[in-house]
């Protein structure tokens, strides 16, 4: 168990530290023969006295303390920014200098330049709202933490949004806004705002150009607000176009995509997206008719395309089918579909989905009285992953997963 920047935990982490520094010693290591020297002719050996040499080998390297101690600092952070998340945080138990590394502007900046391969997923598993668990998809694990106690009389009870490292999160009276980095537990509340309703579509998107983000909340009745963290403050920059069709009928269940600094909200009654640049400030509406025999639709985003994740039931079959859409005729046009083996779980329930991050990797959860499934999608590379059970430490027990979304593992990200 590893302890986090402020007090919290990072847990199901091996803890072998120095044989990781020990292994990148060793990598470094060659042996050479003596000039003249001719090798002897290869010989078999009984198992027993191979597998015993082989241990004194291991047993006989020692690391060098002299070639760490002259290797320059700025080289040994270019080598941690580079090392898995779980590897960075087990490697803070070395020495002071290395746990100190986290909190040094120099390693930041190097960490920055290394982007995540995959996004991982922040989860809220059902009766443990302030106790998160985070997957990790490219260790194909799952990690398990404790979010700081939010203020006196405030009652955390979901993530609406999320972008770069950071997750959202609202009070179960809708009241107040809270932003986390789930790495460094940094937890910040927003100033407040105007009381919103109970149903209310969040999206979050990173401004160009600065370290800060702009988050938007809005209503089925067409009232939102934006808060801009470098400003600090919230605004309402002008009204709802009349082009656009109010209520509008928001889909809830469907996370707000972003495109560049644009942010993509789901609406039905007419089917479509409402759009909002954050750089503008202006509104748009785009009308795309479902497909048919689709339900429990999500939108997904990957490499500045726009997808859709859905259930198609049609001849007693149930399966999940992904659609893509296309720009120039406002259509979806399906890419891809779960295999049969897959469909067939489904076959003759009625199974419920929800989408647990949607952002390069979509992470579903499908749910029925007998089956209680969850599974990854790739978009770039269309292949579909089973997902282990998330299990709580010391517990057997297999937690059903209430929600979730996705955040780039980022620990320079910035709470403002």
């Amino acid at each position: 168990m590893v302890r986090d920047l402020r007090g919290g935990y990072l847990s199901n982490v091996d803890t072998t530290t120095r044989n990781d520094v020990h292994s990148i010693v060793n990598a470094g290591k060659s042996l050479s023969l003596r000039m003249g020297e001719e090798k002897p002719p290869p010989c078999k050996r009984p198992r027993r006295d191979r597998s015993k040499n082989r241990v004194c080998r291991e047993v006989a390297v020692v690391m060098e303390e002299n070639i760490w101690k002259e290797l320059p600092g700025d080289l040994l952070e270019k080598v941690i920014a580079r090392l898995p998340i779980p590897s960075i945080f087990r490697f803070r138990l070395v020495c002071r200098s290395w746990n100190s590394l986290l909190s040094s502007h120099r390693f930041l900046q190097e960490f920055a330049e290394v982007r995540p391969q995959f996004p991982w997923f922040y989860t809220i598993t059902h009766g443990n709202i302030s106790n998160g668990a985070i997957y990790d998809p490219s260790m194909n694990k799952w990690y398990h933490l404790s979010l700081p106690s939010p203020p006196p009389k405030t009652i955390i009870s979901y993530h609406v949004a999320s972008t770069g490292g950071l997750v959202c999160f609202i009070d179960i009276l809708h009241h107040k806004f809270f932003i986390c980095n789930p790495l460094t537990m940094s937890f910040r509340e927003l100033p407040s705002t105007v009381r919103v309703s109970s149903q209310v579509a969040v999206g979050m998107v990173l401004k160009k150009a600065s370290t800060g983000y702009k988050l938007l909340w809005l209503e089925c009745n067409g009232d939102y607000g934006v808060f801009d963290s470098v400003e600090n403050t919230w605004s309402k920059p002008g009204n709802m176009p009349q082009n656009i069709k109010l209520p509008l009928a928001l889909n809830f269940k469907s996370q707000t995509i972003n495109i560049d600094t644009v942010m993509y909200f789901m609406r039905t009654n007419p089917d479509g997206l409402v759009s909002f640049d954050t750089v503008k400030n202006t509104w748009q509406q785009l009308l795309i008719p479902s497909p048919q025999y689709s339900m429990g639709h999500t939108l997904a985003v990957c490499k500045g395309h726009i997808f859709l994740v859905g259930l198609l039931s049609k001849n007693a079959t149930t399966c999940v089918c992904v659609w893509e859409l296309e720009k120039m005729t406002l259509l979806w046009k399906e890419i891809d579909r779960t295999p049969d083996m897959m469909c067939q779980e489904f076959n003759g329930k009625q199974v419920q989905m929800s989408c647990l991050g949607n952002k390069g990797l979509v992470l579903l959860s499908l749910r029925s009285r007998q089956l209680n499934r969850l599974v990854l999608y790739d978009l770039s590379k269309k292949r579909w992953l089973k997902v282990p059970s998330c299990i709580l430490p010391r517990s057997r027990k297999r937690q059903w997963i209430a929600c979730g979304t996705s955040f780039e593992p980022c620990i320079n990200a910035s709470v403002g």
